[in-house]
């Protein structure tokens, strides 16, 4: 009887532990979803972790053209929440949007936290500081 206590106690613990070690393990590939409607698809990673993907956002301030997919191209520093960066060329205007973030797994499931900076292309160098902006985007991993 104490054997089986004892093996049943172990047996218990090991769950425990490979649910943790699985629990936060964040992994980017997939289709992830923002606050805003934007889609954003992840390839695997290669061994030196760069990964392609796709972008299908949900706003523009070009109110005249049609939204299109644009390819995806970065890079992610492994860990169970690591950090990543990555680019969009959008296929549909003359910018280009560089994002920056950090992978996180709580019990609401995984979230991607990114600041981005878009460039679009300036008429000028007086109007230059127009052409930059600034913001963030939760993104939530689509099932």
């Amino acid at each position: 009887m104490k054997n089986m206590i004892i093996f049943s106690t172990l047996i218990l613990l090991f769950q425990v532990a490979l649910y943790n070690c699985n629990a936060e393990k964040c992994d980017l590939k997939g289709k992830w979803k923002n606050e805003l409607g934007s889609n954003m698809t992840i390839s695997d990673t290669d061994k030196n972790g760069y990964f392609i993907g796709s972008y299908l956002t949900a706003v523009t301030t070009h109110t005249d053209v049609e939204i299109k997919k644009s390819p995806i191209s970065g890079v992610i520093l492994p860990s169970s929440q690591p950090i990543f960066a990555f680019h969009v060329k959008w296929t549909f205007s003359d910018s280009i949007t560089t994002f920056t973030g950090q992978c996180f797994v709580d019990s609401s499931g995984e979230r991607l936290e990114t600041m981005w900076l878009l460039k679009a292309t300036a008429r000028s160098s007086d109007d230059n500081w127009a052409s930059t902006r600034v913001g963030s985007n939760v993104f939530r991993r689509l099932i």
